[in-house]
């Protein structure tokens, strides 16, 4: 990959919103450049979405998060893949992930409260073929997602120098 296009990459994580134009500047290319690059990436697969992060403590949604950790047996010739692909499909399931560790799966699903996040473990994901144990970890406060800071910082303070 050409570093121009890991550069608008990492433009565009930091902040999708930002015109053409904007981008263009920041880069040194011209804004139909940007495009043209843009528009490659997404056709490529490389970009996969635009999306928005939201703190939705302040919104006052009041939905529950949960890391739900998974020991899997894999499937000859598939691998993790085919679970995963099961697993994937869930609604509440936000994101899955293979994992080295204790665990081999590592899934952020929601719900509208804990009772609604055990359910669902204990009803669709534990019951599944290949799955050996779970481990269900409540999520009580996110202080950052997705490299963007969910609180409000204060100014920064000056720590005193001394030997």
């Amino acid at each position: 990959m050409q570093e121009k296009d890991l550069e608008l990459l990492h433009i565009l994580e930091d902040n999708s919103r930002l015109s053409a134009k904007e981008i263009a500047s920041m880069t040194n290319l011209s804004p139909s450049e940007v495009e043209a690059r843009i528009h490659s990436l997404e056709a490529a697969g490389v970009i996969c979405k635009y999306t928005t992060i939201i703190n939705w403590e302040m919104a006052g949604n009041g939905e529950v998060s949960s890391i739900i950790e998974l020991k899997v047996n894999p499937e000859r010739d598939f691998g993790y893949d085919r679970i995963a692909e099961r697993l994937s499909r869930f609604r509440q399931v936000k994101t899955l992930r293979l994992m080295t560790g204790t665990y081999d799966l590592q899934l952020l699903v929601t719900g509208k409260n804990m009772q609604e996040v055990s359910r669902f473990v204990s009803e669709h994901v534990a019951p599944m073929d290949r799955i050996r144990e779970t481990a269900t970890h409540i999520i009580m406060k996110s202080y950052k997602e997705n490299g963007n800071i969910l609180f409000e910082q204060k100014e920064s303070e000056r720590l005193p120098y001394s030997f």
